[in-house]
């Protein structure tokens, strides 16, 4: 067999692998965690703390990010209506420009959320170190996490993972063009998260002492 033979063959398995990994890792994620997912706000069932995943309030080009206000807007409503009693905002915080933490908090305080409902997480840099963060630095083992749809299923595998008992609220999804990209990238981000949770065993980068929370 020549060498350029050999190295097609390599390739075709390898690329074959990766689509079966792709298909599987998304088929397992969704199905699993489905039940957990809620979009009607009466039917959620209470618990002490919401989550929000971060995302940045703008997009590259400076417009509004539709991800982060519905998101916003959502946990707002939850805590409003008493679904949630506390709030922790997680997200990353790069720099002193960018601090999606502080963005969410601005954005709950103007929406009606109470300064001393809000926690702030500096470390979510990834949805693995804000969802394990919530357990493991603020002591929570029962949450809703708030996010938009195609996100909820990864986060909701990674909490049951970690022996959280969680449930997701999604938020409005955009429709515009733009919004693609993210849900392609999540195609291959629940690929990632079996990896990392079953095969490399990665954890957060930060962790830290423990913060719980004071429910009062």
């Amino acid at each position: 067999m020549s060498f350029a033979r050999w190295v097609w063959r390599l390739s075709w398995v390898v690329g074959t692998f990766f689509i079966l990994l792709l298909v599987a890792a998304n088929w397992w994620i969704v199905r699993s965690t489905s039940n957990e997912v809620f979009s009607d706000y009466d039917r959620i069932p209470s618990n002490p703390v919401g989550l929000v995943l971060g995302t940045s309030s703008r997009r590259s080009d400076g417009s509004p990010n539709p991800f982060f206000h519905n998101r916003m807007e959502a946990a707002a409503r939850l805590y409003a209506m008493g679904k949630i009693g506390h709030i922790i905002v997680s997200g990353d915080n790069r720099s002193r420009f960018y601090n999606e933490p502080l963005e969410m908090k601005r954005a709950l305080l103007k929406l009606g959320v109470p300064d001393s409902a809000i926690t702030l997480d500096y470390a979510g840099l990834r949805t693995l170190d804000s969802v394990v963060r919530s357990k493991e630095i603020f002591g929570q083992e029962h949450i809703t996490i708030i996010t938009q749809p195609f996100h909820s299923y990864r986060a909701l595998f990674i909490s049951r993972f970690y022996h959280i008992d969680a449930v997701a609220l999604v938020a409005n999804e955009p429709s515009d063009e733009p919004a693609v990209s993210v849900y392609v990238r999540e195609y291959f981000a629940r690929a990632k998260a079996v990896l990392d949770l079953y095969v490399f065993k990665t954890g957060p980068r930060h962790l830290g002492e423990k913060e719980p929370i004071d429910m009062g």
